[in-house]
């Protein structure tokens, strides 16, 4: 069983059978649900786990207690991945108690139908505590970081941050490696992008407090040197800025006439000295993959196919997903390629310009089935304002 500090335990599983987190993120790597249990005095388990894996983080939890009984179980977070095991846990334990926020309170009918909770809930805000024996928990807001109802608790004893879903990372343990960041930063761009002012929130409570320890509700626990690293891009990213100088070419392409255009343009951008160029088929490639590049770097290329008087659908796909995710402080080119009525540079331009503080630069470039000759200087001036 692994062990945080001498009394805090990491009883959490794996899921190596998982292929799609939350249904929609490919997950090749597994995802860990964490949980804990902090022995002292009183026992309080920090989280449950996702149905999937009830059955193996019974037992974990089972050999944890030896054969103690726990006195709370502490609810960061009302999503199902965490809170699935909520109601079994009450009935097998009738001494327990349920610490969680209001908004959690409202929450847990929606999730355990016709379960009696009266009695067992303590309600905790912003600077309640509670005292375990030698550990003090002490609860910290985090509204909409990703829900509304979140909270994160701090151990001021040992020093440890249980920071809900912040912090997290796609991937199981068991397949960890020391490249945090990659994953971490997919998940925290797709899961909590959109939330940079709360999360910004969190980051200056944080820095009121002694933080040694991250435990997370995915992903690796995070001490020293990784969870210095982990603070700073977190800052980076919930400010919205660039964190990696370089390039994202995003295209969407029919019959190959865009995708050999952007290709070009990736060439001439390389050429004239841009650090770093990634060229993405918005078609094949993972859609959170591209979403947090275009998140990582300071400019956005998108190029597409007219379509049925618009563009072509999954380039709509990816910009609906960057105005959902409060995408802002961006450069963005476009390319446009359209047979005979081009449409696709009015649609991308319009979506573009609802997203805040980004810039389009000119030259807009129209293609016409094939990229020519002729259009190569205009892809030049393109790359010269870009670069």
């Amino acid at each position: 069983m692994n062990m945080i500090s001498d009394t805090i335990k990491y009883i959490g599983v794996d899921d190596l059978d998982i292929d799609l987190f939350e249904s929609q993120y490919v997950v090749p790597e597994g995802m860990s649900y964490n949980s804990y249990l902090i022995d002292d005095d009183k026992i309080a388990v920090m989280d449950t786990a996702d149905r999937r894996k009830g059955e193996q983080w019974k037992a974990n939890l089972t050999a944890a207690l030896n054969g103690r009984h726990p006195d709370y179980l502490v609810v960061h977070h009302m999503e199902p991945d965490h809170s699935a095991l909520i109601a079994e846990m009450l009935g097998t334990y009738p001494g327990l108690q349920l610490v969680c926020s209001a908004q959690a309170v409202k929450m847990l009918p929606n999730f355990f139908e016709g379960f009696n909770f009266e009695g067992r809930v303590i309600t905790v805000k912003e600077g309640d505590t509670l005292s375990l024996g030698q550990h003090t928990l002490h609860f910290i807001t985090a509204a909409m970081v990703h829900w509304p109802e979140v909270i994160m608790s701090y151990d001021s004893t040992d020093k440890v941050l249980f920071s809900a879903d912040g912090f997290g990372k796609f991937g199981a343990l068991v397949h960890e490696t020391d490249d945090w960041a990659c994953e971490a930063r997919r998940y925290y761009f797709n899961i909590c992008g959109k939330y940079g002012t709360q999360v910004q929130s969190v980051m200056k409570k944080m820095g009121a407090i002694d933080v040694q320890t991250i435990c997370p509700l995915h992903g690796p626990v995070l001490k020293g040197a990784p969870l210095a690293e982990a603070v700073k891009l977190y800052d980076t990213w919930s400010k919205y800025e660039p964190e990696s100088e370089g390039i994202l070419i995003a295209y969407a392409s029919i019959h190959g006439g865009t995708a050999a255009t952007a290709e070009r343009l990736g060439e001439i951008l390389r050429q004239k000295g841009a650090p770093k160029v990634v060229v993405s088929d918005l078609s094949r490639e993972d859609m959170a993959e591209v979403i947090e590049d275009a998140f990582r770097y300071p400019t956005v290329v998108v190029a597409a196919s007219s379509y049925d008087g618009g563009v072509f659908p999954v380039m709509h796909d990816f910009l609906y997903h960057l105005q959902i995710k409060n995408y802002q402080k961006r450069k963005f080119g476009i390319i446009e390629n359209g047979s005979w009525a081009p449409s696709a540079g009015r649609v991308m331009r319009t979506m573009i310009e609802a997203l805040k503080d980004c810039e389009i630069v000119e030259p807009v470039v129209t293609i016409r089935s094939r990229m020519k000759a002729a259009d190569e200087p205009l892809l030049e001036q393109l790359a010269d304002s870009l670069v």
